[in-house]
């Protein structure tokens, strides 16, 4: 059962998910991952790749790289004894200490891999740390924004900053002024197009779930969707960071406690500033072919 918000009830949760400094670990897996952004600075540099990832998507060297500098955090976690397991977009799941343990640790290195590719500014590291195996278990949610250079990050019940400041999100008009979309392949983006027409004022497609999210968070975007499937390490952080600062998420009929967390599942993501503005996007979303 969800409260009021749209967040789920509380339930019995693993011991002590977040006895680490989870904020201080990410902020070393970024400055780790900025300095292989810099070294592979052009189009050229970046477009090597090393195979499919367990996620089921080609994966690039540097996709690589720089989930090598969040396992290597990992690694020092474990060598102190902390027991869990990592579900990762390259690696798939990998245990950690005690076989078993019930936290995950749910990882994208690079949310928007074209992006990085590209070197389109907007790509992120999405980090979230859960009590168990569904997304209504994310405890802690970690959103970095290379292009922007902006930290996003939540606590389960104790809100979301950017920057280290609580989000104090613009509400902004009482239509759907600016909307997010994404996966924006041509033939699943007309169809939504279309039943968004003469609804939605403006539509921007950033190519990054995580990032999008957290514009929701913040009051930048009034809603978004996925017009595809997403894997939980595309949203498992930035639900959460949108959920903190009082938006409205949605994981379409199998709800929080369906969404699994592992690679296998996919699910559609929709996100608005409140339940009326999310009712109008689940029902323009239900419109795309919904490729997986």
């Amino acid at each position: 059962m969800s409260s009021p918000q749209g967040v789920p009830a509380p339930r019995d949760r693993a011991p002590d998910p977040l006895a680490h400094d989870w904020l201080s670990i990410c902020r070393r897996v970024v400055r780790a991952q900025r300095t292989l952004f810099d070294d592979a600075s052009g189009i050229a540099a970046r477009t090597e790749y090393e195979g499919v990832g367990e996620g089921g998507d080609w994966a690039l060297a540097l996709d690589r790289s720089c989930e090598q500098a969040v396992f290597d955090e990992l690694d020092d976690l474990a060598a102190i004894g902390a027991s869990f397991t990592a579900i990762s977009e390259e690696r798939g799941e990998v245990g950690f200490g005690a076989a078993g343990a019930a936290v995950r640790v749910v990882i994208d290195p690079i949310d928007g891999s074209m992006n990085a590719r590209r070197t389109i500014p907007s790509h992120c590291l999405s980090l979230a740390v859960a009590s168990g195996a569904s997304m209504a278990d994310v405890e802690f949610g970690y959103v970095y924004d290379f292009g922007a250079g902006e930290e996003f990050a939540a606590v389960r019940g104790g809100g979301a900053t950017l920057d280290g400041e609580p989000i104090v999100a613009f509400e902004g008009a009482a239509v759907l002024e600016v909307v997010g979309l994404e996966a924006a392949k041509p033939e699943l983006t007309v169809p939504v197009v279309r039943e968004l027409e003469g609804k939605v004022y403006r539509l921007r497609v950033l190519g990054s779930i995580a990032i999008s999210l957290c514009y929701v968070a913040n009051g930048r975007f009034d809603g978004m969707l996925s017009l595809r499937q997403a894997r939980s390490v595309d949203a498992a952080a930035g639900q959460l960071i949108a959920r903190e600062a009082g938006a409205e998420v949605a994981f379409g009929p199998q709800g929080f406690d369906g969404a699994d967390l592992g690679l296998e599942q996919r699910y559609p993501v929709a996100a608005a500033r409140d339940r009326e503005r999310l009712d109008l996007l689940l029902e323009a979303q239900s419109a795309s072919p919904g490729e997986g």
